[in-house]
């Protein structure tokens, strides 16, 4: 049998990074970073940075080999299917190769993650790859922790939303009650501080962007938003208190 015969295809490793401080990283996404020589990592524009290896940068192994793939912010789905299946094929001629990688995703690799699409185009090509998926801690569990803001409590529900355009989605979650988490905010800010406000549910809400990271802010005024441009909406985290609790069921005021 020739090398080629018997050469074993890669392993790919997704790895969550956390949502920004390098020391939520958990163990064993740091080890197999360690390990790994073949370094995947997403940005948005070609000529911008890649968030996660900006957090787990330092644990890479000197003679690592960092690969960058480009997922425009767009919404253009030909587009991104497009990018995905090129990303794929060059994870795919790694892991053929017979070479380990990893792919590092912001949060948690299943949570929202651009991870989830590569993953489903890579499958397509490459179905007998073995892929060991290393989960990170998300946004909202940071967020969480950084305002000691509960996010399940006894028996109220707990519903993650992406904030879109219309807020159907979030109208609807806030009426189910519990706790609402509302992730991908963006330049949706100032609408979602309408509707939290028309709802009085303004003061039963925390903010939090970019957790872990330099740039990090708190806010448990959500009022203080409204004086800011649409980028402060950028790697955002709502919490939202939906049902008839009062601001006391927060464990700990920020202000």
């Amino acid at each position: 049998m020739t090398s080629q015969q018997t050469r074993k295809t890669g392993t790919l490793y997704g790895i969550g990074v956390g949502p920004g401080d390098p020391e939520l990283m958990t163990l064993k996404g740091a080890r197999v970073l360690r390990e790994c020589r073949r370094v995947f990592v997403p940005k948005a524009r070609d000529e911008g940075d890649s968030a996660a290896l900006s957090i787990a940068g330092d644990l890479l192994r000197s003679d690592a080999r960092i690969q960058e793939l480009v997922f425009p912010m767009v919404t253009d789905r030909q587009e991104l299917a497009r990018r995905w299946q090129e990303s794929a094929r060059e994870l795919a001629g790694v892991l053929q190769s017979g070479e380990d990688a990893c792919f590092l995703t912001l949060g948690d690799p299943l949570l929202y993650s651009t991870y989830i699409y590569l993953l489903r185009a890579l499958r397509g090509l490459l179905p007998e790859a073995k892929v060991v998926t290393v989960p990170g801690v998300t946004a909202f569990s940071a967020a969480a922790a950084l305002t000691d803001f509960p996010v399940g409590e006894a028996k109220d529900p707990v519903t993650i939303v992406p904030a879109a355009d219309d807020l159907r989605a979030v109208e609807e979650a806030l009426d189910r009650g519990g706790t609402v988490v509302l992730m991908k905010v963006g330049k949706r800010l100032e609408k979602i501080l309408d509707l939290l406000q028309a709802r009085d549910l303004i003061d039963q809400a925390v903010f939090v962007a970019r957790a872990g990271q330099p740039a990090q802010r708190l806010e448990t005024d959500l009022r203080k938003l409204r004086e800011e441009g649409p980028e402060a909406g950028y790697l955002s985290i709502i919490l939202v208190h939906a049902g008839k609790r009062k601001s006391e069921t927060r464990i700990s005021n920020l202000a």
